[in-house]
């Protein structure tokens, strides 16, 4: 479909240690050249539906679309999938059910990242880790005013308390981050389930030294090594 396509990727899932069900979706459309996490909310059968029904919607978008429709139909998937779980939230009765949302689109030596929540994309370049997003959540303006790092917000008590999500409230506003890839490039889309455990230094190690093949098991690993109390997703792909 794609002969310029020049990536690789591994995306995996894990339940965790403490949860019961795994409320994170995971996404790879090669054939795009889009991959997806979406971390959901509401528990049961609430936040894996929110999750999923992201996730399905985005797979839904057509073949053959040139690099700038592909990025509109994938912000388009995600404000419709919105609508379709606030929609779900009215006929359970109006309880608050949502997902967070990462979404990487490569095109032309060029990446979009899309987010919505505190569901992450990082970039190794040079052995240098950078964090594309900027989360969505209540401890985020102690970071970005340079009050404590993305670390230790990571540690907050109020870590898990987002501002927003896909399916809550009335408007959703997506987020974008673009910029160019280099051959080498090694991005990591994951959702705090690994974050919480995983600091810049142990992401950047383990990303700088750890091949495609087993990236993925070593990364959720680390979660499951720390406690492993949320599900834990983890997408990486590499620029060749």
């Amino acid at each position: 479909m794609n002969p310029m396509r020049k990536y690789r990727y591994t995306a995996q899932t894990h339940v965790g240690l403490k949860r019961k069900i795994n409320e994170d979706a995971v996404l790879a459309l090669p054939e795009h050249d889009i991959w997806l996490v979406a971390d959901g909310m509401g528990g049961h059968q609430a936040g894996d539906f929110a999750s999923r029904l992201i996730a399905d919607a985005v797979a839904t978008i057509p073949q053959g679309l040139d690099p700038a429709a592909r990025m509109h139909a994938l912000r388009d998937a995600i404000q419709t999938a919105h609508q379709a779980i606030r929609a779900e939230a009215a006929s359970r009765g109006g309880g608050t059910i949502g997902s967070t949302v990462a979404a990487l689109i490569m095109a032309n030596q060029h990446f979009v990242g899309l987010w919505a929540g505190d569901s992450r994309i990082y970039r190794l370049r040079n052995g240098r880790i950078e964090m594309l997003t900027e989360d969505h959540s209540a401890v985020a303006e102690f970071v970005l005013a340079g009050k404590m790092t993305w670390d230790e917000a990571d540690q907050h008590p109020q870590s898990n308390a987002i501002t927003r999500a896909v399916g809550v409230g009335e408007a959703l506003e997506i987020d974008k981050v673009r910029g160019g890839t280099v051959p080498g490039d090694r991005f990591l889309i994951c959702s705090d389930g690994l974050t919480k455990y995983a600091t810049f230094a142990i992401l950047a190690d383990v990303l700088g030294s750890t091949p495609l093949e087993t990236v993925g098991d070593r990364l959720i690993q680390i979660a499951l090594d720390g406690g492993g109390a949320d599900n834990i997703t983890a997408v990486v792909i590499d620029v060749l």
